[in-house]
């Protein structure tokens, strides 16, 4: 009887002895967010936390937008460029290149250009003429380049800004993590992480939305340089056919063309 007796005690003190740690576990469990996925670390981020994660997914959604839109620009006006260079190349005179080149991409406009200047000029062919036609071509060639490049310079923003941004929400949320660890006194781990994991999920969406604007901005200026070379190397074959029309004298152009 004594034996049990003691028995008795010992196991009724264990179990007030496991009644605070219960508790505390109930108040840890209580604390932590119910779902750790993305995005219920989301859900129960901070206001400042949430507004900077919106603001890098949109920016992201941005950067592929830009992509989109300027590979199948620069693949269209790639193609045209191709086409109408190879006619340059022909042997072939001011006047017919200029009836077969309408439309706006930016060789034909090269082409309007050069003829627009040849028809000025009345047929002169003074020291001068050279120079306005290439002072055209270097014109139109400048616009055209700006015109393909429009939107690139979002990306360059987005590639260099992102990470700041997904950090400034990452100390924001960190900081409040450390407001919790006070107010809660305590300084379990358990508690702690998620508040954290939240905070760092800011700085993930930063990397997400500056490596692809990086990557996607070096690439689109590479093309954009070639695309740039293969103006150049329009308008140096423009200045070829010009000289060649002025040994045959056929650089009346005719009015229709205009």
């Amino acid at each position: 009887m004594t034996i049990f007796i003691r028995r008795s005690l010992a196991v009724t003190m264990l179990m007030l002895l496991a009644v605070p740690r219960m508790a505390t576990a109930a108040t840890v469990e209580a604390l932590l967010p119910r779902n750790l996925s993305p995005w219920g670390m989301f859900m129960h981020a901070d206001i400042v936390v949430k507004a900077v994660m919106i603001g890098l997914a949109f920016a992201s959604l941005v950067t592929w937008t830009v992509w989109l839109s300027k590979t199948i620009e620069l693949s269209r006006a790639t193609r045209i460029a191709k086409r109408r260079l190879a006619l340059l190349e022909s042997d072939t005179t001011l006047a017919r290149v200029t009836r077969d080149s309408a439309g706006n991409d930016a060789v034909a406009q090269l082409v309007q250009s050069a003829a627009r200047e040849a028809e000025l000029s009345d047929g002169i062919l003074d020291d001068g003429f050279k120079e306005r036609i290439a002072l055209r071509l270097e014109r139109v060639e400048a616009a055209m380049s700006r015109r393909i490049a429009i939107g690139t310079g979002v990306l360059a923003t987005i590639g260099a800004t992102a990470p700041f941004v997904g950090l400034f929400g990452t100390v924001w949320g960190i900081m409040n993590a450390f407001i919790g660890i006070s107010e809660a006194h305590t300084t379990n781990l358990a508690v702690v992480a998620p508040g954290i994991a939240e905070a760092l999920l800011a700085t993930a969406l930063g990397l997400i939305a500056a490596i692809p604007a990086v990557v996607i901005y070096n690439h689109l200026a590479r093309a954009i340089a070639a695309y740039r070379a293969l103006l150049g190397d329009a308008s140096a074959q423009v200045m070829l056919l010009i000289s060649r029309d002025q040994g045959r004298h056929a650089l009346r152009v005719p009015r229709a063309a205009e």
